[in-house]
């Protein structure tokens, strides 16, 4: 963890191994402390102000929209408009996002304020994926778009090279798994609403023909989705 306070070189060597991860040297460090600062862990650290990575957060969804449209028209040149944009949609997409900064060890490098740690805010899909596009817009800011090219292109290879066929989103599939058999629609339900304002948790339930399934994330709709994803894993 990148603490916004206290012992300098294990924040030094925290920021080595989030470099690592990334694959790219820093030239402006703070940048990289920003990134990987939680809106919780912000704020003073005696003289020295800790920005949120919220800013590059924004700029690194732009960065990443743009170099996932880059590959995808490289990839499939022959697909048109509708194919690629639901490619697009799902390689940048909260699940995703969080997937791959799960599998990087990006939570790890995570600096967060302890109350939130000891909720397990690190794991939750929305701060990975916010943390992920803000370490990218890190990268292009610091080291120029092949900086962040490169890291996008190993860290989505196996995401891009599974995706055979353009996907559906999950809530559309699911409705068409439902009237295919002449059911009636599926059925969404918000179950609880946890966290604070500024970091919820959406849990939603969703029901089809006596069946059900749940998911959790930032955001109602990315909730929906995952409900959707996760029955129809159960449907078969």
């Amino acid at each position: 963890m990148i603490h916004a306070s206290g012992d300098s070189t294990s924040g030094d060597h925290a920021l080595a191994a989030a470099e690592a991860i990334l694959g790219h040297a820093f030239a402006s460090p703070d940048l990289l402390r920003e990134a990987l600062t939680h809106r919780s862990a912000a704020g003073r650290a005696g003289r020295r102000v800790i920005a949120s990575n919220e800013r590059l957060e924004f700029v690194g969804d732009r960065v990443l929209g743009l170099l996932i449209a880059e590959w995808l028209v490289e990839r499939f040149p022959h697909e048109q408009e509708g194919e690629l944009g639901r490619r697009l949609a799902h390689l940048v997409s909260q699940p995703v996002l969080a997937a791959i900064a799960e599998a990087i060890d990006l939570p790890a490098a995570l600096s967060v304020a302890p109350g939130e740690a000891r909720a397990g805010v690190r794991r939750r899909a929305t701060v990975l994926a916010d943390a992920m596009e803000a370490a990218i817009g890190a990268l292009y800011l610091d080291g120029g778009i092949e900086a962040a090219r490169g890291f996008v292109r190993r860290s989505w290879e196996s995401v891009m090279v599974a995706q055979a066929i353009p996907p559906k989103d999950a809530k559309t599939e699911l409705q068409e798994w439902a009237q295919k058999r002449g059911l009636a629609l599926p059925s969404y339900e918000v179950v609880s609403r946890a966290g604070p304002p500024h970091a919820p948790e959406f849990s939603v339930r969703v029901a089809v023909a006596g069946s059900s399934g749940a998911g959790s994330a930032g955001s109602k709709r990315a909730a929906e989705q995952l409900a959707a994803i996760d029955l129809l894993r159960r449907l078969g």
